[in-house]
């Protein structure tokens, strides 16, 4: 019998929807999946994708040009077992909302609605940020009445990914609907206190150990370009933000900084974010990985020990990429989004089988 489970799970197909660099695929991947089509629109991401599952059929479109025919048509049997996806809802984000512009891609939630109605898998996947479920209410109501009225049973919460095994703080909103029968979220295989049997969370100290020192991108213009350095690459720090960097305390915000060295924002009073110009504890989660990983003032990517910011090789580490994952990118700024706005591989994996035994379960 579980030789027979075995073979029926080297068989369960996956989609990825709004695949990016692949982050997600990779978790499907180890969970024993074979992913057999992608979707992604931008061109950076779309040619790391392709470095690192070249066997996938990668859709460069816009998703509203893609159909669910066509993704059907990827599987050999016509049927896909699981339709996963991060759909981008930036609108929704804490450091976006409070702007009040209306985003135009908070309504590819639909479009992964969509494509559940035209290929109807036996489940669904989907990762996104927490503020979906109440700054975005209404389309995310809409994206569950959509897919009870085709028969699946929606399971959903915001979830911590650290809890998980990741080494980050990064909570995000999980929803998992099997067509017919529920897939219970995953229980939490970490804890920062290492109760009721859990593992210890993984820490920033662990999950850098081992890495050399970096070199700078304009640096490594001479000698290749950054992808000779498996991106192992920072952007040069002027000297003031040298300066703020040697103040600042492992962990803690930048109010560590004298005033005279904070910039404007920050000098008249408390107010702001707190986790800028900050770098990141050796013995604790690093923060939530973003597009802003290697700048000092998108965050706390300060490197615990060295006067740099974290590479953008050792932000994909952070995010449990494999260290030897391609980034096929010569510019910064999309190496850094490829990376900030995946979905963290080791999360994602953690998920994959939850669906994968859930589906077996329920194909009996």
């Amino acid at each position: 019998m579980k030789d027979r489970a075995k073979e029926k799970q080297h068989h369960l197909v996956a989609v990825d929807l709004f695949s990016g660099g692949g982050g997600l695929t990779v978790g499907l991947k180890a969970a024993g999946f074979h992913v057999t089509a992608a979707v992604e629109i931008e061109p950076n991401a779309i040619a790391t994708y392709k470095a690192n599952h070249p066997e996938v059929k990668v859709f460069a479109n816009d998703i509203k040009e893609v159909s669910g025919d066509e993704l059907l048509r990827t599987a050999l049997r016509h049927k896909i077992d699981l339709l996963a996806g991060c759909p981008p809802c930036q609108g929704f984000t804490s450091l976006t909302y409070k702007y009040k512009k209306a985003d135009p891609r908070n309504q590819l939630i639909q479009q992964f609605a969509r494509l559940v109605e035209e290929t109807k898998p036996i489940a669904i996947m989907m990762e996104n940020v927490p503020g979906l479920e109440d700054r975005g209410k209404r389309l995310f109501n809409e994206f569950i009445s959509r897919v009870k009225r085709l028969g699946y049973i929606p399971n959903y919460d915001v979830l911590q990914a650290a809890d998980y095994g990741v080494p980050q703080n990064r909570r995000r909103l999980v929803l998992l609907a099997g067509l017919g029968f529920e897939i219970e979220l995953p229980a939490p295989t970490h804890d920062a206190l290492a109760r009721d049997g859990r593992l210890y969370r993984v820490t920033v100290g662990e999950a850098l150990f081992g890495v050399g020192k970096p070199v700078t991108l304009s640096r490594s213009r001479s000698f290749g370009g950054p992808k000779a350095f498996n991106w192992h690459v920072v952007r040069t720090l002027s000297e003031v933000n040298r300066k703020r960097l040697k103040m600042a305390r492992a962990g803690r915000s930048w109010k560590r900084i004298p005033k005279s060295l904070r910039p404007k924002c920050h000098k008249s009073g408390e107010t702001g974010f707190s986790n800028v110009y900050g770098k990141m504890s050796t013995l604790s989660i690093a923060p939530t990985i973003t597009g802003g990983c290697t700048t000092l003032s998108k965050g706390r990517f300060g490197h615990p020990r060295q006067l740099r910011t974290i590479s953008v090789r050792e932000a994909a580490l952070l995010q449990t990429f494999p260290e030897d994952y391609v980034i096929d990118t010569d510019y910064m700024e999309h190496a850094c989004n490829i990376i900030g706005n995946a979905l963290p591989c080791t999360f994602a994996e953690i998920l994959s089988r939850q669906c994968a035994e859930a589906i077996l379960k329920n194909a009996q």
